[in-house]
């Protein structure tokens, strides 16, 4: 019998494993990297090796803004999860495959071309990460209320290249209801390169060590006015201050956070507290230690501290006008998205709205989502936001899901169908 490999093929993260299991065998970056001090390229989870250094890191993407520009490469990283970390055959295994919505046609066929002809599978199914997610969903949830009975979802998927809202019926992703944010982990975390390169210490070349930051540190602001008040406050009267630690090479390969308790202070303040606490004194002493710190930073370069970036990188998310960019926030392409849909669904595709993708795991993103969509929305209608329980992961076990069921082999493309196709693209089979 032959076994289906399940890859979401993001342009961050690639999530790799087999149809049926409920996790992943391997989440490993999407890129090749290659240190300042090696002349050899380290490929996908050669990356997170103990001893890998990743200060300086020359990345390569087979993904740009969020379609893939490089097929070669592409091969090159998918030979390495599928034959050396999955240790599958693909002659006699078949491939579900989650591509990126709007995929345009001369990206399909290259990718067909490097799935059959390059690594050799027998057969293809592609999908859409909407669908999955609300696949996946729809297993877990009980069937009661109005948005189970209906079967629909609207899914914010929040990835590496850009943030899209789907609203999916019937397994089905409704293309003219899909709005998009041109903004990802990607855009965040260059954001936050720049925030840190101008404010301390120049990394902007260290785009592992800031994603990691990024991913500790960084958390959705409930109230950013009355939060950026309270970021102005010196020392430890500053609940938002934290230090994070480079690597060094010597001691360790890796970047932490210096004091874990002291950088989730902010997670015990209740909602408006810094109201009451007004704008902070002007303190010289305080200024001038300020500096001085920050020139001693400055010459040993080994660790560099956050105040109000913490929030305020996430903030693109909800206000991308804020950084010059003609976009609506998050909120607002939430209801575009609705409102593109027949009226009978509005109420149900507010009542289920899921969060998947990597930047959804911020702290508070949902409260604060909620907090921004209830004004936008009808008074009749209940909104309802439902985080995966591992939204990296959540795509990538719908199709699992999928994969491991009887009749996912015929909706598959096989070789020997794709071979009589030749240029003519009709692999994609919808499921009910």
């Amino acid at each position: 019998m032959s076994s289906v490999v399940v890859l979401d093929n993001g342009g961050g993260l690639i999530k790799a494993g087999f149809g049926g299991d409920r996790n992943p065998v391997a989440v490993v970056p999407n890129c090749l990297g290659r240190p300042a001090s090696s002349k050899k390229w380290l490929v996908a989870d050669q990356l997170l090796a103990a001893e890998s250094e990743i200060t300086s890191v020359s990345i390569r993407r087979p993904f740009d803004r969020g379609y893939l520009i490089n097929p070669d490469l592409q091969k090159e990283i998918w030979d390495r999860v599928v034959r050396t970390i999955l240790r599958a055959d693909p002659s006699t295994s078949s491939l579900l495959l989650v591509e990126p919505l709007f995929n345009p046609p001369s990206i399909q066929r290259a990718t067909d071309e490097v799935v059959f002809e390059d690594l050799g599978f027998q057969s293809l199914f592609v999908a859409d990460a909407p669908s999955l997610v609300h696949l996946y969903e729809a297993s877990r949830r009980p069937v009661d209320g109005l948005a189970a009975m209906a079967q629909c979802s609207l899914v914010v998927d929040c990835g590496f290249s850009f943030t899209h809202a789907a609203p999916v019926v019937q397994n089905f992703t409704l293309n003219y209801g899909v709005k998009r944010l041109d903004l990802g982990g990607k855009a965040l975390t260059n954001y936050l390169k720049e925030l840190v390169s101008y404010r301390s210490i120049n990394l902007m070349d260290e785009t592992l060590i800031i994603d990691d930051a990024k991913e500790k540190l960084c958390f959705v602001s409930l109230d950013v006015l009355n939060d950026l008040q309270l970021a102005r406050k010196p020392g430890k009267d500053n609940p938002f201050r934290c230090t994070y630690v480079l690597p060094d090479g010597i001691t360790h390969t890796r970047g932490f956070v210096k004091d874990i308790d002291e950088a989730q202070r902010f997670l015990s303040l209740p909602d408006g507290c810094s109201t009451m606490l007004g704008m902070p004194e002007v303190d010289s002493q305080a200024d001038t230690e300020k500096s001085e710190a920050r020139k001693r930073m400055d010459m040993n370069k080994s660790e560099f501290n956050l105040t109000n970036e913490r929030f305020l990188v996430p903030e693109m998310m909800f206000c991308p006008a804020d950084l010059g960019m003609n976009q609506a926030g998050l909120a607002e392409c939430i209801v575009r998205s609705v409102h593109a849909c027949h009226p009978y669904l509005h109420p149900v595709l507010f009542e289920s709205i899921v969060l998947t993708g990597g930047s959804t795991l911020f702290p508070r993103f949902a409260a604060r989502l909620e907090r921004e969509l209830r004004p936008l929305v009808r008074d009749d209608y209940r909104v309802k936001i439902t985080s995966q329980e591992d939204p990296i992961k959540g795509v990538w076990r719908g199709g699992s899901l999928l994969a491991s069921s009887p009749d996912f082999e015929s909706m598959c493309i096989s070789k020997s169908e794709y071979e009589e196709l030749g240029s003519t693209r009709c692999r994609r089979r919808f499921f009910h």
